[in-house]
């Protein structure tokens, strides 16, 4: 094997390999000899076959596994011994193929970007801040009140008074379209709370205000998108009788609402709240002081980037940024959308940080276990109730799947090996610091 470089401009590489027609011809005859012992063919006994007559049958497809054994080999060998990682695929073409005939020389063209040689960095100089918060009493007492306002219960009104937004009624009701009942448009003793859009659009404002033994006509037209598709779009009529008005009783804040919530009473509530809301602190306080770290390393950190990598993430940036600026599009039925110069910038951020990462993580010998691995199918897996076992095997053989749910773990992993060897001092902030703090993080 020949081999002959083309192209050496900054991280792009260019190879011309060519492979010997003698090369590829003992290659083939000693496949077919290795073959021939268990070959049957009629007229001849097993492992009788002529080499010719096996070559002539078998020759050009054992000619084209030669080949391309011949060209990975090369290709293997050319990045153990050049050292170079390529940013994708390399790009493997013939250059001779249409005019090629068995006798020939094969040349073959390679083609690639190789990923740049990462700077080394002294992790020690970096000196992050990481954000305390205690729970306050005041957010304690309003997760309780919210608890309470969760499991309230419904207390008759004075009799003569008006359903408000918010209250009870206990209605019976039938429907109907065009005159005629509908299946599964009738209820006895339903208790609807006003306000709550648990009915048809406009259905419950038309309750506010009325009072018990009232009959009320409720007019409503079915949604174009109902999923029973003989209603949709349908004007009906329902006729109510409202039974009885409620008013919303909170419950008492007690032991008793402790219990409600799987604590044994109060006191043992208010720490699973407190344990709570200093999760969630300390979460964002995480996410506040990974953002610090990658900012520093964007600062300290420069070198080339594979053009073809910072390409496909600006298209990518720019097609999610154009889905969520067209939330009714879901499919990709769409004209090419062009990266714009900020979306370039902010992919060179990502590519730059993500092959930075990349490199300390196999340096440390971060890894991702299969358990941590597990976890995360497991959580992605309760975004499709019902699909879950369709999910599991879609993951299980998916490459590509499987490594965006890897890639995030990897990330927080390394993160957490830059912050132990990093300087980082704590600070104590109250919970509208830690908002604000949050607040002023850009999309990245």
């Amino acid at each position: 094997m020949q081999v002959k470089e083309t192209r050496n401009e900054g991280l792009k590489r260019g190879y011309q390999f060519t492979l010997p027609a003698a090369e590829l011809a003992e290659t083939v005859n000693a496949k077919l000899k290795e073959a021939q012992p268990e070959i049957e063919m009629k007229g001849f006994r097993k492992g009788k076959v002529p080499l010719a007559m096996l070559k002539k049958q078998f020759g050009p497809r054992v000619m084209g596994d030669a080949m391309q054994e011949a060209i990975d080999g090369a290709l293997r060998k050319h990045l153990e011994e050049s050292g170079d990682r390529p940013a994708a695929q390399p790009n493997v073409e013939m250059d001779n193929g249409e005019g090629w005939k068995e006798g020939d020389d094969v040349i073959v063209t390679v083609s690639y970007e190789a990923l740049p040689a990462i700077p080394e960095i002294d992790l020690g100089d970096l000196k992050l801040e990481k954000l305390t918060v205690a729970a306050e009493e005041a957010a304690i007492a309003e997760a309780l009140e919210n608890l309470a306002k969760s499991a309230q219960d419904f207390e008759d009104r004075r009799k003569g008074s008006k359903a408000k937004d918010g209250d009870q009624v206990v209605i019976d009701f039938k429907g109907s379209v065009d005159g005629e009942l509908f299946e599964g448009g009738s209820g006895e003793d339903y208790p609807l709370v006003l306000g709550s859009n648990s009915f048809i659009p406009g259905f419950e404002a038309q309750l506010v205000g009325a009072k018990a033994d009232d009959e009320v006509k409720v007019e409503v037209k079915f949604p174009e998108e109902y999923g029973a598709k003989h209603l949709a779009g349908k004007d009906a009529v329902f006729d109510c009788t409202v039974k009885a008005v409620k008013a919303p009783k909170p419950a008492e804040i007690d032991d008793e609402l402790a219990k409600k919530f799987g604590s044994d009473d109060l006191e043992a509530l208010k720490a699973q709240i407190a344990g709570r809301l200093e999760a969630e602190y300390a979460g964002a306080a995480r996410a506040i002081m990974k953002r610090a770290l990658l900012d520093q390393l964007d600062d300290k950190v420069k070198f080339e980037l594979p053009e073809s990598l910072v390409e496909a993430e600006a298209h990518q940036i720019a097609h999610q940024l154009w889905h969520e600026e067209n939330p009714e599009v879901h499919d990709h039925n769409h004209g090419s959308i062009e990266p714009t110069d900020e979306h370039k910038k902010l992919a060179e951020r990502r590519v730059r940080l993500g092959l930075l990462l990349a490199e300390i993580g196999q340096k440390a010998e971060v890894s991702v276990s299969d358990q941590e691995m597990t976890q995360a199918v497991l959580q992605a897996a309760r975004q499709y109730p019902g699909q879950e076992r369709a999910f599991f095997e879609f993951i299980q053989q998916n490459q590509a799947a499987q490594q965006q749910l890897r890639a995030p773990i990897f990330e927080d992993k390394v993160v957490d090996h830059i912050a132990e060897q990093a300087g980082v001092t704590e600070k104590q902030v109250s919970k509208e610091e830690l908002e604000k703090a949050v607040e002023s993080l850009d999309e990245l």
